[in-house]
């Protein structure tokens, strides 16, 4: 692997700083308006203030799943129940001075958190598209926990609730315990604007966009889905157990679908991919709803209109929505101060020599064999015990008439496609039933036949989610620097595509659908593999872009002395790039060897023509 560093000062690509100075200032302003609360408002009204930052902070873990991983949790309220249930049965059993209380108070919160955990394991590992089926199962666990709340009267007091339960140590519900309160939302808030920004919170935004990339970069999506949902629930968990000596008593309500219906109303309204959003929305509507409810009898239907107008017309929720407006407004005021600073523009800084070369990897070649595999889906025989070995570096191409299975070997090989039988074997090791992001791990990285890049994120962003492939670590998931990390072929590749390079902070999906083909294959490179699989990477360029493409695809198999396997249609690059080509027929080997032995096939070319562009 070539060595990573993070660039400081001036250099070909400046990262975004993020202003800590203006989000110290936001988060002195919102600790003085807290601690103000009392004072300006009494204590009834901060005591009710507290129940609504305690729900606003389960909210949050509902827009941390849902706005950043993409994961709607219809059952938070299981957790915030959880929570309320494990504390109230804490407080009341055990002497609020003794180490006792310490240590089991505590459990309350980390008990939810990780059977959270353990759920997402289950309901994400092995599937993409558990979106729908991990809302539905949340929603099933919230209902069979309120059933069991209702029921088992001994343990929750049944319909009534626990009733009686202390106050927490130190504290008065009715005075201190609000300070409290206010303190952990505003640590909560805190620590989550942090965490969106860190390289987990990318990854987040990443899975949520487009999984199947996320693991053909290697990295195990169930888990970060996984993580997402345990945070939220913990969150709600916290909620939960300050909730309980907050209010004294705790009913299956605190438990319940109704109030994890609220929730998710409350995150969209207020900004599902904002935690401050999340926060000021169910603390608006929660003091809306307590001040209307009894004044106008169909308030809750208005909230019902209010939650249908956001989802169809503001996604973002309201936060979003004026972010939006806000970031339209300061940005046109910044391109008219450019303007007036520099009237003929500014073009983009680059350097005047290429940037040092990578390293040459020191790995073995790889040897990749399929033997006898076939895939069937239904009566298709989409692979047909096929039999193929790739055991040398350099540029390999896969030709053969649509249909005949191109796309579909790679899929088999990279895993999102099983094989019904056979076996496939990179470096002696069967990897036929191997995940996606575990064969990814072997070297193997794909460029798919559509580009797959994550639209919603920067072209900067999706580079530094390439480039953290076989690189990112636990510790550093957390790291800032992770975002400014660059390597010499990051560099090397941007020289060579500069309209790619003068579009780094534009969002992904809104650039050409060449530069987009160019934005994957970048970052496919990025991952320094053994092998590249790379799906007609050249379809919809113009011949130009073409040329710059081949030149790229073989200047870098020739710099990380890798394989590549290469699907191409136009026979012109076929000759020029292809040290050996494979020509597959329904699903089999028809033919392989040098570019002209295959051309003068008559076996080949009664079956494919090939073409030119």
């Amino acid at each position: 692997m070539a060595s990573l560093r993070a660039d400081s000062g001036d250099s070909l690509i400046q990262p975004t700083r993020t202003p800590w100075a203006r989000h110290a200032l936001g988060f002195a302003l919102a600790a003085a308006l807290l601690v103000a609360v009392p004072r300006w408002f009494g204590d009834y009204f901060s005591y009710q203030f507290g129940l609504y930052l305690l729900l606003g902070m389960a909210t949050q873990g509902v827009a941390l799943c849902w706005g950043r991983a993409g994961l709607l949790n219809l059952g938070q309220a299981a957790f915030f129940g959880l929570g309320a249930y494990g504390s109230a049965l804490v407080l009341r059993a055990t002497d609020p001075g003794a180490a006792l209380w310490l240590a089991m108070w505590p459990l309350a919160i980390v008990v939810p958190a990780l059977l959270a955990w353990c759920i997402g394991i289950l309901v994400f590992r092995r599937r993409s598209d558990s979106g729908p089926y991990f809302a539905l199962i949340t929603l099933a666990i919230c209902m069979l926990l309120e059933l069991l709340a209702t029921r088992e009267a001994d343990v929750t007091g049944g319909f009534n609730g626990l009733t009686g339960i202390p106050d927490l140590p130190g504290t008065d519900r009715y005075s201190s315990l609000y300070y409290v309160i206010a303190a952990v939302t505003l640590v909560v808030t805190a620590a989550l604007g942090w965490l969106v920004r860190t390289p987990l919170g990318t990854l987040w935004r990443a899975v949520a966009q487009n999984e199947i990339r996320v693991q053909s970069f290697g990295f195990a999506s169930h888990r970060f889905k996984s993580l997402a949902f345990a945070i939220g629930a913990g969150l709600a968990a916290l909620a939960g157990a300050l909730y309980a000596p907050h209010e004294g008593i705790v009913t299956p309500q605190s438990i319940g679908v109704m109030l994890s219906t609220q929730f998710v109303v409350w995150a969209a309204v207020g900004g599902r991919r904002s935690p401050v959003g999340a926060l000021v929305g169910a603390v608006a509507i929660g003091l809306l709803s307590s001040a209307l409810r009894d004044r106008f009898p169909f308030w809750e239907a208005g909230v019902a209109l209010i939650f249908i107008v956001v989802v169809r017309w503001l996604p973002s929720g309201l936060s979003g929505s004026i972010g939006y407006a806000w970031g339209r407004v300061a940005g046109m005021s910044a391109r008219a101060e450019s303007t007036a600073d520099d009237p003929g523009g500014r073009e983009m800084q680059t350097p005047s020599s290429a940037p040092p070369l990578i390293r040459k990897t020191t790995e073995k070649r790889i040897a990749l064999q399929f033997e006898a595999v076939r895939v069937t889906r239904g009566p298709v025989q989409i692979l047909r015990d096929l039999a193929l070995s790739v055991d040398r570096k350099g540029i390999a191409c896969v030709i053969g008439p649509n249909g005949a299975g191109k796309s579909s070997l790679f899929n088999t090989l990279t895993g999102s496609l099983p094989a019904d039988a056979g076996r496939i074997l990179v470096d002696g090791v069967d990897i036929a039933r191997w995940p996606t992001s575990q064969i990814a791990q072997l070297g193997i990285s794909r460029k798919f036949q559509i580009p797959s890049i994550f639209a919603d994120l920067t072209v900067r962003e999706n580079l530094c989610v390439a480039l953290w492939s076989h690189r990112l670590r636990a510790r550093t998931l957390f790291d800032m620097q992770a975002s400014r990390w660059r390597s010499a072929l990051y560099d090397a590749l941007l020289a060579r595509f500069p309209a790619l390079a003068a579009q780094l902070d534009a969002r992904a999906g809104s650039i050409s659908q060449g530069d987009r083909q160019v934005l994957e294959f970048v970052m496919v490179a990025l991952t320094e593999p053994r092998m590249m699989l790379l799906d007609e990477p050249c379809a919809g360029l113009s011949p130009q872009e073409t040329q710059r493409m081949f030149d790229a695809i073989s200047w870098v198999v020739r710099e990380l002395n890798c394989a590549a396997l290469l699907i191409e249609h136009d026979m012109n690059a076929v000759a020029a790039l292809a040290e050996h080509v494979y020509v597959l027929h329904q699903g089999q080997l028809l033919d392989e060897g040098e570019f002209a032995a295959i051309r003068a096939s008559t076996r080949v070319r009664a079956v494919y023509a090939g073409g030119v562009k």
